[in-house]
């Protein structure tokens, strides 16, 4: 089978959906399955390689327009391409309405990894492209079944909707050596907190560092993006110097580091542009407790509220910093949120998992256009 992943970036470009994607796309060659991913270069020209078996093809940029790389060369590419099936993840509006120039009869799949949020403008010109590449997908995979029954556009399409939610590989976060925990967490005595991700903003880092202003812990963050120089400023101005770092973006092997060392991970996001929190796994696989925001989104069904860690409204700095200071007080819980969030990872969200059930919808889907060119994939029950 000849797998073409569609997307706007791959690694070393770090996010979310470019670590998923990264990881679907080796875990599928180990598979057996031919994989090419076409993505745009971060330059004006076309580049081809080869990475851990995957076939890499990263189609000049020419702009960027409201965070959504503009390639003229990406559909040519497409255009020329032989596959079995493809697989779209949204949101790339290019690569979604670049697919049509694909022979007819190939099978289609796309994960819908978030709505459009933020891009009110852009959502309002692509709504109507968006729903026919919807209904002319053959399945349409949500990564959690909280997402299907809050987006708007996934109630619309539930009939060919399949759940498989994101996983990580735990071996990736096994214990590490207590020097090691040590030279991060330094001889202070406060609580260390945590956050990863991407400088964004829709992360509520500013809601973040206003609860740290009532929180008696130390905080790290793990990352860098557009909002750097802003939070620089806002660290400053709430007097938070002393106890606020911003280390920037690091290597994995030195971010399970940084995992391991934290006494909890926090992930205050503000808006349903965070369909599911990744990194929220890789704390829980390294047996920390976990505060993230109800979001109405996979967040939720991700971490647990009282049993993988604690969930508060977003936006709100009081709630919080009382979570914090919550967590902090009390060592037994945080030992038992921690490895309750530790198990559910390696029950429910590994990579492992994750890939074998693509898979088995990859397998479906082309066997299901095989007999029937126009049979939908049914949702889960």
């Amino acid at each position: 089978m000849r797998v073409l992943h569609i997307y706007k970036d791959y690694f070393p470009v770090v996010g979310g959906i470019e670590n998923h994607l990264r990881q679907l796309a080796e875990g599928l060659v180990r598979r057996g399955i031919e994989t090419t991913v076409l993505v745009t270069s971060t330059g004006l020209f076309t580049e081809r390689f080869k990475l851990n078996g995957v076939n890499i093809i990263k189609a000049g940029r020419l702009i960027s327009l409201a965070s959504t790389p503009v390639s003229l060369a990406l559909p040519f590419i497409l255009k020329n391409l032989t596959v079995d099936l493809v697989h779209l993840h949204f949101p790339y509006p290019v690569g979604e309405i670049s697919r049509w120039l694909l022979k007819s009869g190939i099978p289609a799949v796309m994960t819908y990894h978030s709505d459009v949020v933020r891009q009110k403008r852009i959502l309002k010109v692509y709504h109507k492209l968006l729903l026919k590449n919807l209904f002319d997908m053959t399945a349409v995979v949500a990564t959690s079944h909280r997402y299907v029954q809050t987006s708007p556009y996934l109630r619309l399409v539930k009939d060919r909707v399949k759940v498989i939610p994101l996983g990580i590989d735990p071996s990736r976060f096994q214990p590490v050596p207590s020097d090691l925990i040590n030279t991060i967490r330094g001889e202070g005595r406060l609580p260390l907190i945590l956050f990863v991700g991407k400088l964004r903003y829709y992360k509520g880092i500013s809601v973040l560092l206003r609860a740290m202003v009532r929180s008696s812990g130390r905080l790290i963050m793990v990352g860098e993006g557009p909002m750097e120089e802003s939070i620089h400023a806002d660290i400053a101005a709430l007097g938070l110097s002393d106890r606020v770092s911003l280390v920037g973006q690091i290597h994995d092997d030195l971010l399970r580091v940084y995992f391991h060392a934290c006494d909890m991970f926090v992930l205050p996001s503000v808006l349903r542009s965070e369909a599911f929190g990744l990194v929220l796994l890789e704390a829980m696989a390294c047996g920390k407790p976990v505060i993230s925001t109800e979001l109405d989104t996979g967040t939720s069904e991700v971490n647990l509220h009282n049993i993988t860690g604690l969930v508060v409204p977003p936006n709100d700095p009081k709630s919080l910093s009382a979570a914090i200071n919550h967590l902090a007080g009390h060592d037994n819980l945080r030992e038992r949120l921690g490895q309750a969030g530790k198990q559910r990872v390696l029950g429910n969200y590994t990579s492992d998992r994750m890939i074998d059930r693509t898979v088995a919808l990859y397998q479906k889907v082309t066997q299901s256009q095989a007999n029937s060119p126009n049979k939908r994939i049914l949702s889960d029950p």
